[in-house]
């Protein structure tokens, strides 16, 4: 999880505050939450203009403030972005797609 983030160095100290809201999020059936894509949430989004000192309180209370929306939101304009998108299918995987199920052949 270490990158050029200035707040990748609090990472493990807030690690059980990210495990906690992503419990909450998958209490309210939001299963694919996952810490790591929380991480980069808060990074890229609610992070992107950083204090100087910013308490540790504050960190925690940021993470704990995420809406199941907002992060929702982030997974999916990413998912979309991602290259595997962009590529072409190759014959195997294009076939697969319209093969019939099983027990409707």
């Amino acid at each position: 999880m270490m990158g050029n983030h200035p707040y990748d160095a609090y990472y493990s100290k807030l690690l059980p505050a990210l495990i906690s809201k992503v419990e909450e999020f998958r209490l309210l059936n939001y299963e694919t939450a996952q810490t790591d894509m929380l991480w980069r949430f808060l990074k890229e989004k609610k992070w992107k203009s950083m204090d100087k000192e910013r308490p540790m309180s504050r960190l925690v209370g940021d993470i704990l403030s995420v809406k199941p929306g907002e992060y929702m939101n982030y997974t999916q304009i990413t998912a979309y972005k991602a290259p595997e998108w962009n590529e072409p299918m190759s014959g195997e995987e294009l076939a697969s797609l319209f093969v019939p199920p099983k027990g409707r052949e």
